[in-house]
């Protein structure tokens, strides 16, 4: 991607996947949350900075912590409205992005079900707008991958050794994707579990496929996934039972005994309460699901950051 005058953009000026940051860059990012986190007041703008919200997902944490990130920042936030936009008279993504780049906007946030919607965009020198990705399909969810490193930062000091069984509908869930390679990244140890049919090869570079109850005892943070029925098709719809995925797949009170008085339990929610997990562990002693969901504002308020540092767009501290 390019700027006015033809030059590449850096990583930094579109955030779309952590994977291509380097470890010295997802740490120092993800200091800056944290720093947030503890009270750092906001940069200051050099000139006044529009971001749009476009959002062709529905989202509840997402979309709202990105508002409340823009807000405590002190951009210009326009939230498009998709629904009624020429989005449905059949315009593409593409000139979408370019039309609200014409208006005047600065950053595009989009989340969107097309897997890798970003790539042709981010290799368009006609677009000189930074592009930050909210989500994309069955493809990452950088945001979501950088609040979760910092929901388990801050409850264990560091990353290296620590091992993560990620749990559920794996096929369908990019949090499962981009959080294994990042995981893998900076030092912890991946393992996976749930029905076989929602197994994905793709993951199998970053851990291994185990059953459930061969591997709780022995692991410092569980993350439970959404069940995604949306995705799954309606033959899988048909033949889905939430009690039988609960009885087999979910973390029951009794499967919840068997973690280490240590271990946490996380998901990138929204929760489907009895099925991924027991109603009553949802706000229990080990969970950090809400915390997750706090620690989503000073992670985007970060990424943010970074593209406005990278573009010039702050005074010096």
């Amino acid at each position: 991607m390019s700027d006015e005058t033809g030059a590449m953009l850096t990583e930094m000026e579109n955030l779309v996947d952590l994977d291509t940051l380097s470890i010295r860059e997802l740490n120092d990012l993800l200091d800056l949350a944290l720093m947030y986190q503890k009270g750092k007041n906001g940069p200051t703008l050099k000139r006044d900075v529009r971001i749009a919200n476009l959002f062709f997902e529905n989202s509840t944490r997402t979309v709202t912590s990105f508002q409340m990130a823009e807000h405590r920042l002190g951009l210009s936030r326009f939230d498009i409205r998709v629904a009624g936009s020429s989005v449905q008279k059949g315009e593409s993504l593409e000139d979408t992005i370019k039309t609200i780049q014409a208006i005047g906007m600065d950053i595009a946030v989009v989340r969107h079900p097309a897997t890798g919607w970003y790539r042709e965009l981010v290799a368009d020198r006609n677009l000189h707008l930074s592009l930050v990705n909210a989500g994309d399909g069955a493809g990452v969810h950088p945001s979501q991958t950088l609040l979760d490193l910092m929901t388990i930062k801050k409850e264990f000091g560091h990353f290296d050794g620590l091992k993560v069984a990620i749990v559920g509908d794996l096929s369908h869930s990019r949090v499962a994707k981009s959080d294994a390679k990042i995981f893998r990244k900076l030092g912890m140890s991946v393992r996976f579990a749930g029905p076989e049919e929602w197994w994905s090869e793709e993951l199998a570079p970053f851990g291994s496929f185990e059953k459930l109850d061969d591997l709780l005892a022995d692991v410092d943070v569980c993350m439970c996934l959404r069940v995604q029925l949306e995705r799954i098709g309606q033959a899988g719809r048909a033949t889905f039972t939430a009690n039988d995925y609960h009885q087999q797949y979910g973390l029951t009170k009794a499967r919840a005994e068997r973690l280490k008085k240590t271990a946490i339990i996380m998901h990138p929610a929204p929760v489907n309460r009895g099925i991924e997990l027991d109603d009553e562990l949802v706000e229990s002693k080990q969970s950090r699901i809400f915390d997750q969901m706090a620690n989503g504002v000073y992670a985007r308020m970060a990424m943010l950051t970074r593209i406005l540092e990278e573009r010039d767009l702050l005074e010096k501290e």
